[in-house]
């Protein structure tokens, strides 16, 4: 067992309360017993614990990731990404991060509270962006710090965003095909109760629309948050009577499904097809022809959006304006042209 405040105060010869106020950081207290108590903390090597600061002062050193619905995590690498990132600049921070995942917004909303009413976090930050931002209503009545790697429709006094900018980078891809002399292009996108999904849908029908390409209701797919669902989606299109000439995916799930797919039923790409979309980087190497895409700068987006929460927690930053980190198509072998 360690060195307690009780053989600090015997190897300074001062009460207990004056060790308390020392490690405490208190003002009412002489410099000489200041000074006696921390040359007997040097000595016996004392550690105080995270759980003893806590209860005595402005609470944990922690902070906490919240991963929405284990339905939008399973499967998909850009989460365990980024929460790497952001554990290793907590650590530098010496601050512990708390991992919440939760089976419904009630219940992660009830969590999040009891965490911030407990003192057990000092801020929190959110790994997407729910389209219905009724939660973000409750929480910012809270005066703690949150950054959302994502899209904020509403301002709120203490939530923060931090995002790529997914509606143009969409709308850039789909004009990257239409310049290549596509025409028929479907789109493989997730559910629509997040902005990341809603943004990158709205650029592909934009971009369509821009162009005068009427849209296609059976070109446009939802194919969940699962691999399982991506592949069923995959099948179904690349299935189907009238095979289109390019595919937009919203995400690397989509992508490993279609490439997947094409590779079973002998659909060559991009001879056969053209495929475009979102990568987190962890495939890329591992897809053959390589994808022309967006390379999703997750190590980046995690180090900014901590760097954010960081930086207000010790009020050095009053951040109001979302940061867009930059992102660019790397045009690579997944595209074909079309000569008219």
């Amino acid at each position: 067992m360690g060195p307690t405040i009780y053989d600090i105060a015997r190897v300074a010869k001062v009460s207990k309360s004056t060790v308390s106020r020392v490690l405490n950081n208190k003002s009412n207290i002489s410099e000489e017993s200041r000074t006696r108590v921390m040359k007997a903390i040097e000595e016996l090597n004392y550690q105080p614990s995270k759980l003893a600061r806590a209860l005595t002062s402005s609470g944990f050193d922690a902070i906490m990731v919240m991963s929405r619905s284990t339905k939008t995590t399973a499967g998909n690498t850009f989460f365990s990404e980024i929460i790497h990132s952001i554990s290793m600049r907590a650590e530098e921070e010496n601050f512990d991060v708390i991992l919440q995942t939760s089976k419904n917004s009630k219940d992660e909303l009830e969590k999040c509270i009891a965490k911030i009413r407990g003192r057990m976090i000092k801020g929190i930050l959110m790994l997407s962006s729910p389209a219905n931002e009724d939660f973000f209503n409750e929480l910012d009545k809270y005066d703690i710090p949150i950054v959302v790697i994502g899209k904020l429709e509403e301002d709120f006094q203490n939530i923060y965003s931090v995002d790529t900018d997914n509606f143009k980078d969409s709308y850039d891809l789909v004009q990257h095909l239409i310049d290549n002399g596509h025409r028929d292009i479907a789109c493989l996108h997730s559910s629509l109760d997040y902005h990341v999904s809603i943004d990158r849908l709205e650029g592909y029908k934009k971009c369509l629309m821009d162009n005068g390409i009427p849209l296609r209701t059976d070109r446009i797919i939802d194919s969940g948050y699962t691999m399982e669902q991506a592949y069923d989606a995959s099948e179904k299109l690349l299935t189907s009577d009238e095979l289109p000439t390019a595919i937009f995916a919203i995400d690397d799930l989509k992508i490993i499904g279609l490439y997947n797919t094409a590779a079973k039923l002998g659909i060559s790409i991009p001879k056969d097809i053209s495929i475009v979309g979102y990568n987190n980087g962890i495939f890329s190497p591992l897809l053959s022809p390589p994808l022309t895409g967006i390379e999703v700068p997750i190590i980046k987006l995690g180090e900014v959006a901590t760097n954010l929460l960081f930086s207000i927690i010790k009020k050095q930053d009053d951040q109001q304006k979302p940061i867009i980190v930059p992102t660019k198509i790397l045009e690579q072998k997944s595209v074909t042209t079309i000569h008219s």
